[in-house]
């Protein structure tokens, strides 16, 4: 995702994403993440990047994070934040079998890099509980405005709140910039399979609490 330094909070509201809102909320997506490092070395044709992106996000909202209700959007549906809750996180071997042949159709010969990328997170992935940052983005027309932000704040408060983690995988500097300022801190870098772009393990302890670094 991309989305300004400029810590400039924008006046939008904030509110779960329904199953109807998905046509519009993985379009936003697909423009946030077109230019992102990860999903350029994993979607590498520029042609079929935005369609592949927008096609992922709808399996992956549909088959496994609407159903948690922990997915974020804004009156406007201009951008994202998608989490698990804790332990809700894993796809796990018969969820990604089942997922598979809507994933080959959406990504093609791609499919492969796609399915490696994710298997090699999920081994990345600490053990203790905690809410999973899976995805977030805002358009390019609406970046700059603090939404990012913004879709971060009701887990992140609710994390505070109850005493839990949260955790991500940062795929820019930008990115990590702006999770750093909420709170997050590099546990450690890593280099994607197949000479990809290095992803940041980030974990953040809620305010006030006296916990260890995630594993």
């Amino acid at each position: 995702m991309i989305e300004s330094p400029t810590p400039v909070m924008a006046a939008t509201s904030i509110r779960k994403v329904t199953a109807a809102d998905t046509p519009q909320v993985t379009d936003a997506l697909a423009g946030a993440f077109y230019d992102d490092p990860v999903a350029a070395h994993c979607l590498a044709d520029p042609a079929r990047r935005s369609r592949r992106l927008q096609r992922g996000f709808t399996i992956f909202l549909e088959r496994h994070y609407l159903a948690h209700d922990e997915c974020f959007t804004t009156t406007e549906r201009s951008g994202a934040a998608i989490w698990a809750p804790p332990g809700e996180w894993k796809l796990g071997g018969a969820a990604q079998l089942r997922m598979l042949p809507a994933m080959a159709r959406c990504y093609g010969r791609e499919t492969l890099r796609v399915v490696r990328l994710f298997d090699y997170i999920e081994d990345r992935h600490p053990a203790e509980p905690h809410f999973y940052l899976a995805f977030l983005g805002v358009e390019p027309a609406s970046q700059g405005r603090g939404i990012g932000s913004a879709l971060l704040r009701p887990v992140l408060e609710r994390c505070d709140r109850e005493g839990i983690p949260a955790y991500l995988e940062a795929s820019s500097p930008r990115n990590r910039a702006l999770y750093e300022r909420h709170g997050f801190a590099v546990v450690e870098e890593i280099a994607l399979p197949g000479d990809g772009p290095p992803m940041w393990r980030m974990w953040r302890e809620p305010a006030d609490a006296d916990r260890g670094a995630g594993s």
